[in-house]
Formats: C-alpha cells, structure tokens, sequence
C-alpha cells in the first residue's frame, strides 16, 4: 500500500483562482468559512471516479469471527437489525466462512447513495459492537465500467477501517483479468 505507487488529483482543482479565506476564528474556534450559496454536488451524487450505478459506490463488509459463539451470536443479530432498519440498503447473505479476499466470515451491505452512506456508516460506527469494518469504494473508468485494475487500491489505500484492521487476501486482484 505505497502511496508513492499511486496518483492523486489535486486537491484545490477548479479552486485556484479563487480569493484567498478569511482567517477569522470564531468564538467556537473554528475558523470562518464563507457560504457560497450552493452546496457541493457531493451531498447528492458520489465523485469520480466512484460507481453511481448498479454495483454501489460503497461495499461494507462487517467481520466476525465464526469460532467464536458469542461474536457470531452478535454479528448475526447485527445482519438482522441492519435487514429491518435499512430494507433499502443491499445486503447480502450471513456468510459462515471466508470468502473471496476475506479471511474471516463477514456479511457485505453496498452503499449507494451520498445520504445512505451518511446515514448507515455512522449508526454503523456506534452499533457495530466488537466486530472489525472494512469500508471500501467501487470505482469505474471512463467508460462507467468496473475499474478491475482499480480493485487492490479500493481495498487498501482507499478503505476505511472501523474497528482491527484485519488482513484481506488483495494478491487476488492482481491475477490478470
């Protein structure tokens, strides 16, 4: 997971010939940030180069340990709450082993829409209990394909960890597709 092996856009594209800020700090002490009278687009359609299509900007894979008969007991009665309190979310099977580049068992949920992700990530964060969160983006070329090549980096340099970073098998990306 090398950044240097990876490149990234410019944060300030498309702001460069903007005024400068204003560096007044407020009583709360944060520091003053002009409205400028539209909110991002960000708020209602995920950024490139991430998929607003049918597989989901967002995979969600929540893992537990399936020898353990109590975080298995809580990581199944997770998957049922998350089925009865996001029905409109993706979610998929209980899986009782490792899967794919899981090593662990784990049930996956796709994210996708920005109010979704706003939403699930942090009733995930308080409610996930003892179980270990991988957050990773799907992404797409310019053509809207799934972006295969992209694969590796989703599930490393881009992913959000709640909980134990847990290792996952990315070699399997790198076979030729």
């Amino acid at each position: 997971m090398d950044p240097a092996q990876y490149t990234f856009p410019w944060p300030l594209e498309g702001y460069q010939d903007q005024g400068p800020l204003p560096e007044v700090q407020l009583p709360d002490k944060s520091i003053e940030n002009p409205m400028t009278g539209k909110l991002s687009s960000s708020y209602t359609t995920f950024t490139a180069p991430l998929d607003n299509g049918i597989r989901g900007a967002f995979d969600v894979h929540i893992y537990y340990s399936h020898h353990d008969e109590q975080e298995t007991a809580f990581a199944g009665a997770l998957w049922e709450r998350v089925r009865r309190e996001f029905p409109e979310l993706r979610i998929y099977k209980f899986w009782d082993r490792p899967v794919g580049p899981h090593l662990i068992a784990m049930f996956e949920v796709n994210l996708f829409t920005p109010t979704q992700f706003g939403a699930f990530v942090p009733w995930l964060a308080i409610n996930r209990g003892p179980l270990s969160v991988l957050i990773h983006p799907n992404t797409v070329n310019e053509s809207g394909e799934q972006a295969k090549d992209e694969e590796e980096r989703n599930h490393t340099q881009r992913a959000i960890w709640m909980g134990e970073r847990l290792p996952v098998r990315t070699q399997i990306f790198r076979r030729k597709h």
